[in-house]
């Protein structure tokens, strides 16, 4: 799983965390369901938000879910889900960036794509996905050059920025694939005047997710002699910062003027846990579910006081480590388990909920309730009372 906006499903409440893993589901299945079991690879956190977007501006009443089968990633239960043109959009808007995404890393060669039959591999890969794709926005009256035309120039930019680039002209294409998809949303729904907030909210999306990308990856960039566009354009990271603050009082202003019919899912994740993934990318805030003891010992809640390591035990062959894997995720332990041996390494690893403190729920509601965007708006999941 990728992409910036993770939510802590602590902070959800269960309601709003059940609509989300309905659109997260709901776009892994669009994909199995119109381009086979493997394009289910490109599942992310990020194209879950032009589902959720179509379904708030929805007229209520609608076939909006379905009761989809057992899946091992949900411990082998049942579980409503979304369906519908939001979803199909999503899965295309996803199919045609991991395409572009995959083609991008095949030209810098990265890891194991150096090598040539790798490589071909790929770029097969990358052509199926593009298609299929295309095929998908057809299918929901979207043309997806747009987004094919916006790659294609990012190429480009990358090239030729150097130092004194503007940082928003490398970020240009990004945000024009963005605005183009969030806009599509309003045509789902039915309601066209949404469609110039929701492009605005889009543009600055794609703004934010491609500066978070280059703050999380300029160290790794740096070490393996990567194209980064803040090294490139020699962009310090208190401006990209302010970049970042801009672009989320922009999405929060562009969302006052977008006419929702039951909003509070897409409000959370768009104006309040996208600026906790500006937080996390820059270093500024944990999640609000401190470990217990973790004030006393000064320090962010990560987890339980250092031990001092045991010996490294043998990793375990591809094979064995698959069985494991889906052992793991059958059995919920990747997300519900305090702590967990990874399948492959055999290091201990906490599961995603392991650092959550459920009686003290430092979820911000005073933040969502008195934002200049929310305007009193009860977006909060959690029951404490704000």
């Amino acid at each position: 799983m990728f992409g910036i906006v993770r939510p802590c499903g602590h902070r959800l409440g269960e309601r709003l965390k059940s609509q989300w893993m309905a659109h997260l589901c709901g776009l892994c299945l669009a994909l199995r369901g119109d381009h086979g079991q493997f394009a289910r690879v490109v599942t992310n956190y990020d194209g879950l938000l032009i589902s959720v977007l179509t379904e708030a501006q929805a007229a209520p009443g609608g076939t909006g879910r379905r009761t989809a089968g057992p899946c091992p990633l949900r411990g082998m239960r049942t579980a409503s889900v979304a369906q519908g043109e939001g979803a199909r959009l999503a899965a295309a808007v996803s199919l045609v960036l991991a395409s572009a995404k995959v083609r991008d890393h095949v030209a810098d060669g990265d890891g194991l794509l150096a090598r040539r039959p790798v490589a071909a591999a790929a770029r097969r890969v990358a052509r199926s996905w593009g298609r299929a794709g295309e095929r998908g926005g057809a299918a929901v009256g979207f043309d997806t050059a747009v987004l094919v035309d916006a790659v294609d120039r990012q190429l480009g930019l990358e090239t030729l920025a150097g130092p004194g680039t503007s940082l928003l002209a490398v970020t240009e294409p990004t945000e024009t694939a963005t605005a183009a998809a969030f806009a599509h949303t309003a045509v789902l729904a039915g309601r066209p005047g949404n469609a110039v907030p929701l492009a605005e909210a889009g543009r600055l999306f794609g703004r934010l997710a491609h500066l978070l990308d280059a703050v999380e990856d300029q160290a790794a960039d740096a070490e393996a002699g990567a194209w980064n566009p803040l090294t490139a354009t020699g962009t310090p990271l208190t401006e990209a910062r302010r970049l970042a603050d801009d672009a989320l009082h922009g999405i929060r202003l562009a969302l006052r003027d977008v006419e929702f019919v039951e909003g509070r899912l897409a409000h959370l994740l768009l104006a309040h846990e996208l600026e906790r993934s500006v937080d996390r990318a820059f270093g500024t805030s944990s999640c609000g579910h401190p470990h217990p003891g973790a004030a006393r010992q000064g320090r962010a809640a990560f987890g339980p006081p250092p031990q001092m390591p045991a010996p490294p035990r043998q990793p375990r062959g591809l094979l064995a480590g698959c069985a494991v894997a889906l052992g793991l995720f059958c059995t919920c332990q990747v997300c519900c388990a305090d702590e967990f041996e990874g399948p492959w390494s055999r290091k201990k690893r906490e599961g995603c909920c392991s650092t959550c403190d459920c009686g003290n729920c430092d979820c911000g509601c005073g933040d969502c309730c008195n934002c200049d965007c929310c305007d009193g708006c009860d977006c909060c999941g959690c029951d404490c009372s704000c």
